[in-house]
């Protein structure tokens, strides 16, 4: 589809204006004007996620409003007095979350804060959660497109990098309903978008294709309780852990990004539960969380022992309902609690008033090294 825009508007007669224009030669004229002219995929066409990139200046949203109109998405502002999980009109709560969770913004008790206290990442992603809300508010309706203008302008580069990959994941998945464009100055998210097309601004040239997402190695080792520090915070439920758990940390190029523990079942010998799992926030989305877990039970298995993961989180459930190396072993409305609990135990949480699915490890991994490439769709951040 040939795309041409023409924009023009009005010269001031000030003085300022008229000193400026001396100072620099510059033509004056009643109006001033600028055209572009651009290939851009029909709407009709076979894609799913599309990139408008160049320079400041060079017309990336005055193209991205001809070409989609309503479509594209400007952050708005919100209501310093509400949560950011109510900022979303009259969208299901139930939904709300799984957007949070498409964006990789996964963490419960951050849901619960106004926007103005959230760092520049997780603005960025309720950001886009919103923008993306659209993409559900009709039912059954024909997938529709979604510009999102200003795409990763404001954040930190690897949280820029991280959030590229969870959009695309969830918009190729089906999560997320709709086409996808992203319009931004950043070339460096490209190969995390994996646009099926990317239209450069600064030559103005059109390229077709689907670029391919670096691979990601997390390294996995048994850490002390301390390192729990880092990752409290960010969990829903309390900071606490027993003394008694075993802690793993997962680091990539080096640097932390999650963590888990586990602890006895009680009057269970030979078997295991996980009772904190945690990825940080910049690293939410692409599936590392649960490339974690997995790598963390298969070394409980590989010591003749039994793990399971109980949680009421829908992305964690719908993954292990999903992967042939969970087994669903039991599913309660309400949760349960324990009675008689041991004194060692004091630090046991149960799952008392909460709806919660448990599920067995029963896969196999292989080696040390845990890649978050491979069957990156449908598989979530946790």
């Amino acid at each position: 589809m040939d795309l041409t825009v023409e924009v023009d508007c009005p010269v001031a007669e000030s003085f300022r204006v008229q000193q400026a224009a001396g100072m620099f030669d510059l033509p004056l004229a009643e109006r001033v004007s600028q055209r572009f002219e651009v290939e851009l995929p029909a709407r009709d066409e076979a894609w799913s996620i599309g990139l408008i990139v160049g320079p400041s200046g060079s017309g990336k949203s005055t193209v991205a409003r001809a070409a989609f109109g309503d479509s594209l998405d400007e952050a708005a502002a919100w209501d310093d007095g509400l949560a950011v999980i109510d900022g979303f009109g009259e969208t299901p709560v139930r939904k709300v979350v799984e957007l949070f969770t498409a964006v990789g913004f996964g963490s419960p008790p951050s849901w619960v804060k106004p926007y103005r206290v959230l760092s520049g990442g997780e603005r960025f992603r309720c950001d886009l959660a919103r923008a993306l809300a659209r993409s559900c508010e009709e039912p059954g309706a024909p997938a529709d497109v979604i510009a999102f203008d200003e795409f990763t302008s404001v954040v930190d580069r690897n949280v820029a990098r991280v959030c590229s990959a969870a959009i695309a994941k969830q918009v190729r998945s089906g999560v997320i309903p709709a086409r996808f464009v992203a319009v931004t100055c950043h070339y460096d998210v490209a190969e995390w978008l994996e646009p099926d097309w990317v239209l450069d601004m600064a030559t103005s040239q059109l390229t077709r294709r689907r670029l391919r997402r670096p691979r990601i190695e997390l390294e996995v080792h048994r850490c002390r309780l301390e390192a729990w520090r880092l990752f409290a915070r960010h969990h829903y439920l309390s900071g606490s852990l027993a003394k008694q758990a075993r802690c793993y940390l997962a680091t990539w190029n080096g640097e932390p990004v999650a963590f888990a523990a586990t602890l006895p079942i009680i009057a269970q010998k030979g078997r295991r539960r996980f009772t904190r799992i945690v990825t940080l926030p910049d690293y939410q989305g692409i599936g590392i969380g649960m490339r974690f877990v997995e790598a963390v039970a298969e070394l409980h298995v590989e010591e003749g022992l039994r793990i399971n993961v109980t949680s009421s989180h829908p992305a964690l459930i719908r993954h292990c309902q999903r992967s042939p190396n969970w087994r669903t072993v039991a599913v309660k409305k309400t949760g349960q609690s324990v009675a008689n609990q041991r004194a060692a135990f004091a630090a046991y949480r149960n799952s008392a008033g909460r709806a919660v699915v448990s599920f067995e490890y029963v896969g196999s991994r292989q080696g040390s090294v845990v890649s978050s490439q491979e069957e990156r769709d449908g598989e979530p951040g946790a």
